[in-house]
């Protein structure tokens, strides 16, 4: 084989695996399989929903600084663009497409059918702030925003608190459940995603998405997407900051996969950093309560000299770091950005002793998933049962690693290893609330 040979070949590899990478954080339509928990005494084998959870009651809320696209003056969706105004909204999903005949059980949950997908059947913006940055002045050595300007985001800011503190009044919810989603995700997919995680978990929680602009095509849609995660981290601190203080909120859940994972811990820095220069514990005046970290696309130095040592992890009740070596995406970030990631860590990136210090002192588990592998390598936070299993356990009963409630089992490097085939025991209380 000739030089210009090989260097097309090599080109053409490139190309195949830069498109793997991005193909890899794109989310699925379809509702998961079940994780492996027990319902009204049975372990289901199929994805089964009562007629009258078919529609999601309450709505999927969400948060997104992405451009929004208009029909007849009214926002219909969100693109790939960004926007300088953050949008609040609510979305209809429905569990959609159920096949009836054959599948119908009668339970004390009523009746069940297969379903197949999970439709965005309709969207409702509720709140658009005012473009950022806002209108300021300098006088006297300050530099201020404008009062009116400051009153116009106040305004918009206090009409999402109000939506938050009805909603969480009616259903009688005081957790929320946030999730982030990676790159290459549309606006409609991080909708179905939390749809089918917050189904899961018991919908048990207001259920609230983080939209950034990703989605981003073509082979540096990648390096496109990360840029636009970094210019929504200050939406997202802003987020985070008006959640919590609304009165009703009790706890602040978070679920990030991917490159939403260096999203949202960019914007808990730095919520961190300023509430303990304010002399309050961060904990107390974030209200989180866990953070999960799903194939994380984080650089693995950048974690330590800014997560750890600026004690992140003190905001939090428990965090978990899901990691596949075999995580391909995270491979190739690697090499892209000449830099190991987290979420395909191994035992041989940290120092002696360091893990044994992140567990006890810091609360943070690293929990390994095995035998991912091709296009589930990177996404199996949504598709394999035994790691939603434990996310959802993770989230309901707030359990450590490798107890009862969260049995999983403990290499000697100190890593939790979880099996995709890894039979959980029945449970306690884990039934879908029904008549919320």
């Amino acid at each position: 084989m000739g030089q210009d040979q090989r260097r097309h070949v090599g080109l053409g590899l490139c190309k195949w695996l830069l498109v793997l990478v991005l193909a890899g954080c794109s989310a699925a339509i379809e509702l998961a399989p079940p994780p492996n928990l027990y319902l009204d005494g049975r372990n289901y084998p199929e994805s089964l929903v009562p007629i009258s959870l078919q529609v999601v009651d309450p709505p999927i809320f969400y948060m997104t600084d992405r451009e929004p696209m208009y029909r007849d003056g009214v926002v219909t969706n969100y693109g790939t663009g960004r926007s300088d105004a953050m949008a609040f909204g609510a979305s209809e999903v429905r569990f959609g497409a159920v096949d009836w005949p054959d599948l119908v059980a009668r339970t004390h949950l009523g009746e069940r059918g297969r379903i197949s997908r999970l439709e965005v059947q309709k969207l409702r913006e509720i709140v658009r702030f005012p473009d950022v940055p806002l209108e300021a002045a300098r006088e006297d050595g300050r530099f201020d925003v404008l009062p009116l300007a400051q009153a116009a985001y106040d305004e918009q800011a206090q009409a999402f608190q109000r939506a938050i503190r009805s909603e969480v009044r009616r259903t009688g919810n005081g957790r929320i459940l946030i999730f982030v989603h990676g790159v290459r995700n549309e606006f409609d997919a991080s909708l179905q995603t939390l749809a089918n995680l917050w189904h899961f978990t018991g919908r048990r929680s207001v259920p609230i998405v983080f939209s950034w602009p990703a989605g981003n095509n073509g082979i540096l849609g990648y390096f496109r997407d990360r840029e636009s995660g970094d210019f929504s981290v200050y939406h997202a601190k802003e987020f985070l900051r008006l959640l919590a203080e609304i009165p009703e909120v009790e706890d602040i859940d978070i679920v990030t996969h991917s490159r939403g994972s260096s999203v949202m811990t960019q914007a808990l820095r730095e919520l961190v950093i300023f509430h303990r220069a304010q002399g309050r514990a961060p904990k107390i005046a974030m209200k989180t309560g866990t953070l999960i970290l799903a194939a994380p696309d984080l650089d693995t130095g950048i974690v330590r000299q800014r997560l750890l040592s600026e004690r992140v992890s003190e905001a939090f009740e428990q965090i978990n770091i899901y990691v596949n070596p075999d995580d391909v995406a995270l491979r190739l970030s690697s090499i892209l950005t000449n830099a190991p990631r987290i979420g395909a860590a191994t035992d041989e990136d940290f120092a002696e002793g360091e893990l044994q210090y992140l567990r006890k002192q810091a609360l943070i588990h690293f929990i390994r998933v095995e035998n991912a592998i091709g296009s589930d390598s990177h996404s199996y936070f949504r598709a394999n049962p035994a790691v939603l299993s434990d996310i959802v356990l993770a989230l309901r009963t707030r359990a450590f690693p490798g107890g009862e409630l969260r049995p999983l089992e403990e290499d000697a490097d100190l890593i939790w290893r979880l099996h995709p085939d890894y039979p959980l025991e029945r449970l306690p209380d884990l039934t879908v609330d029904v008549g919320r």
